[in-house]
């Protein structure tokens, strides 16, 4: 299949090259033969054509020379169907359907019901200090899983304790927060990026932070100071970071 997709493109390559050093009008009048064709061929046809892989690949290959304003009049497909033709490409390589393994076992009536209890009798424990006390207990558990039992349970996993909520706190501190994280793009080869992000709580302005492909603690720390430099005299407001 790999092999048939580069025959095609490359014929394809040749059939460009040979337009290009044709005479204009050559080009004009077979351009207008062609477009007649295509409205011809849309009126008979009604449904949708079907595209095999190389349809696909040249279709996309050639959208970057076409302005948009011009893309209905010569595109059959739509800049959306492209987009869609290439999150089903990233899809099908992040399946993993070769290397799945079974999950874990579920977790014992016994530890369930040793989990609520304790939650019962000890209202100020969170799901994280009941994780700890059945670890010292023998019990290998997920925080995760102990936070999934309380809820099915109707026992709140983070018990509320004196001072603000989660909530409140972000409220009132959103002039002092900053958040970082990692969001992932995916190019035409299906090669993976990484893109390291800042947000002001406070004002919700986004700092891009940096682009790799192989992030790593020194390359996160370094856009940090980057970013830091940036922000200069507002640097000293910032007090947390999420």
């Amino acid at each position: 299949m790999l092999l048939s997709l580069l025959y095609r493109l490359v014929r394809c390559l040749f059939g460009l090259l040979a337009v290009l050093v044709r005479s204009d009008p050559s080009k004009d009048v077979e351009l207008l033969v062609l477009r007649r064709e295509n409205q011809v061929l849309r009126r008979q046809l009604g449904g949708r054509p079907q595209w095999d892989h190389g349809d696909r690949l040249w279709l996309a290959a050639l959208s970057r020379l076409v302005h948009r304003r011009r893309w209905a009049e010569i595109f059959p497909v739509t800049p959306a169907t492209i987009l869609r033709w290439h999150r089903h490409l990233v899809a099908r390589k992040w399946t993993y359907t070769d290397r799945r393994r079974p999950g874990r076992l579920p977790t014992g009536a016994s530890i369930k019901t040793l989990i609520v209890r304790m939650a019962r009798e000890n209202p100020t424990w969170g799901h994280r200090r009941i994780q700890g006390e059945l670890a010292r207990l023998g019990h290998a558990i997920a925080a995760s899983t102990v936070w999934e039992i309380l809820r099915a349970a109707g026992i709140d996993p983070a018990p509320r304790r004196e001072g603000p909520s989660w909530r409140q706190f972000l409220t009132a501190q959103a002039h002092a927060i900053i958040a970082c994280d990692f969001l992932v793009v995916e190019t035409v080869l299906l090669k993976r990026l990484y893109v390291l992000v800042f947000i002001e709580h406070g004002t919700r302005r986004v700092h891009l932070a940096g682009v790799t492909a192989c992030p790593t603690g020194a390359w996160a720390v370094q856009q940090a100071r980057n970013l830091a430099m940036e922000l200069e005299g507002r640097i000293g407001a910032l007090r947390f970071l999420i």
